[in-house]
């Protein structure tokens, strides 16, 4: 590791640690990164399920074709009504050119992209379309971010949770109390 000259700064193993304080920097600053390229994005690339009073938003890097990505999406209409603003990024783990991919071209080629993405999402088929789309800028987002399974969520603190998580733990994650008043279990 190193030592900064005035002995304030620990760089050990890519990390860099406050001597004081113990506070791993690198941790703090890459969920500022996190957050500042989810943002760069631009939520008018995503696909959102928007609550009446946004409290928190969660990112969500998706793919139609997954199991537990459907089941997620199983607990948006939860999320919603705790106040959780869910936007989906599109993120077809079998690539460019593949079938999942032109599905969720369709999703986001069709009228209405909230209904698409839940009808493919539950089984349904949609319309075959196609149309410029931010897919490509979504993998590279996820791919920089090192997302590597679906779904993965990125909480608007920038943490990154790889996984299915039922809405009950999310709220809990984000603080929130669940729909009956209580700390979400």
């Amino acid at each position: 590791g190193y030592v900064s000259t005035d002995g304030r700064y620990l760089l050990i193993n890519g990390q860099m640690l406050e001597v004081e304080s113990g506070k791993n920097l690198t941790a703090s600053r890459r969920k500022g990164l996190i957050n500042e390229a989810v943002e760069a994005v631009g939520e008018k690339t995503m696909v959102v399920f928007e609550p009446k009073k946004t409290l928190r938003t969660i990112t969500v890097f998706t793919d139609v074709d997954c199991q537990y990505c459907a089941r997620l999406h199983q607990e948006v209409p939860a999320l919603n009504r705790a106040g959780v603003k869910v936007r989906y990024l599109l993120y077809p783990r079998a690539g460019v050119g593949s079938e999942t991919y032109k599905r969720m071209e369709s999703v986001w080629c069709a009228k209405d992209r909230q209904k698409a993405m839940t009808t493919v999402k539950t089984g349904g088929k949609i319309e075959s379309k196609t149309c410029d789309n931010p897919i490509n800028q979504h993998l590279q987002l996820g791919q920089l971010l090192g997302v590597n399974g679906t779904p993965a969520l990125v909480l608007d603190d920038g943490r990154l949770i790889p996984g299915y998580a039922p809405a009950s733990a999310l709220l809990n994650e984000l603080g929130i109390k669940d729909e009956k008043g209580g700390a979400a279990k």
